[in-house]
């Protein structure tokens, strides 16, 4: 039998964790380029953009894609060190010896919960420093009003004076900072009776400041004031659970938020859904090592296969397909978060499961 500390047992942890990293640096490289491509495209008109300065947030956003690719990355790099092993016929060897599948998949499965617990600590606190950082500098250098597409939600707020509907293209420090900000205001009829776009908008106390403003009202000429206020009923805090992405806030805030916005009356699924599904990520992750060894296995008695290679990979991404799908019902409330975040990770467990079951006892 293999140990569990044994000599066996630490060269196949190495080989996988070797596997791994050489995988991440890879994907990381080209999904660099691409996103610094995007970005280009997105932010170049800017004054202050500039090659460096895209380079820089482009990697600030590489921890929270890293997040979100971990999982296909583990399934690749299963079946990529399962083939060399097997390649080398040192898997023909592990069994002739009398150890079975169980027994040196068990290293690899250890590797993939530290990956993924590592990923829930380290990586996923990093990577919400880093996209908050990202999203300082959007909005500090005005870059966010260059971009096409809105990405903060739109609020409302009710004042004496009338509603205001307000959104952003981009936003920061927990929503308090606007870039690209858009204000309408409405009359006690509810109808339009002017128009705000500006540059920068800043929460203050009872008021939003905005700077570099441009002011439409209906048929009258457009205005352009360098600063404008509008009054506000909003709270920082109010603001914050309403316009913070959950990617943006560490696993270990993640339960002080949903509290927070249920305190406020706000839905906290996507939070929920958030915190859910990184806590079930190690699971996660050591079921892609199972989906792994189903393909795998039978590379040691037939051979390998490109068929059997893409079959693997084509499971792991309807899994990850049917894991969105999930969650987007999750987020409409159709579905409970932590069934959302739960059920991809048995059902690919148990599906891996039965499948080495049947292959290994029959």
């Amino acid at each position: 039998m293999i140990a569990p500390f044994s000599t066996l047992s630490r060269y196949f942890f190495r080989r996988y964790v070797s596997t791994f990293l050489t995988y991440c640096l890879g994907l990381l490289l080209v999904i660099l380029l691409v996103d610094f491509n995007e970005t280009s495209r997105r932010l170049s008109r800017a004054e202050d953009y500039s090659v460096a300065l895209g380079l820089f947030i482009s990697a600030l956003r590489l921890p929270t894609v890293l997040q979100l690719i971990i999982p296909f990355v583990v399934l690749v790099a299963s079946i990529a060190t399962l083939m060399q092993l097997n390649r080398k016929y040192e898997l023909v060897v592990t069994r002739a010896a009398g150890i079975s599948a169980w027994q040196f998949l068990a290293p690899l499965i250890v590797a993939n919960l530290l990956i993924g617990a590592l990923s829930v600590t380290a990586l996923n606190t990093l990577a919400a420093k880093a996209m908050l950082k990202a999203e300082d500098i959007v909005v500090e250098r005005n870059l966010g009003s260059q971009s096409p597409t809105n990405v903060a939600p739109w609020l409302r707020q009710r004042t004496e004076e009338g509603d205001t509907v307000l959104g952003a293209r981009a936003s920061s420090e927990g929503g308090t900072k606007l870039s690209g900000a858009t204000f309408f205001l409405f009359d006690k009829d509810q109808r339009i009776k002017e128009r705000l776009e500006a540059e920068n908008a800043v929460l203050g106390d009872g008021v939003w400041q905005l700077t570099n403003v441009k002011k439409i009202r209906g048929s009258q000429p457009v205005e352009f004031l360098e600063t404008v206020t509008v009054p506000t009923s909003l709270k920082a805090e109010f603001v914050g659970e309403s316009l913070a992405s959950p990617e943006t806030v560490p696993f270990f805030e993640l339960r002080g938020k949903i509290a927070t916005a249920k305190s406020f009356g706000l839905p906290a699924t996507s939070y929920e859904m958030q915190f859910h599904r990184l806590l079930a990520l190690p699971a996660l992750l050591a079921a892609m090592t199972l989906i792994a060894a189903m393909v795998s296995l039978k590379f040691v008695r037939f051979g390998q296969s490109l068929t059997v290679i893409l079959g693997g990979i084509l499971a792991g991404f309807v899994l990850y397909v049917v894991s969105e799908l999930i969650q987007a019902f999750a987020n409409a409330g159709t579905i409970p978060p932590v069934v959302a975040a739960w059920l991809p990770v048995l059902v690919a467990s148990a599906l891996g499961t039965t499948v080495l079951l049947h292959k290994e006892d029959g």
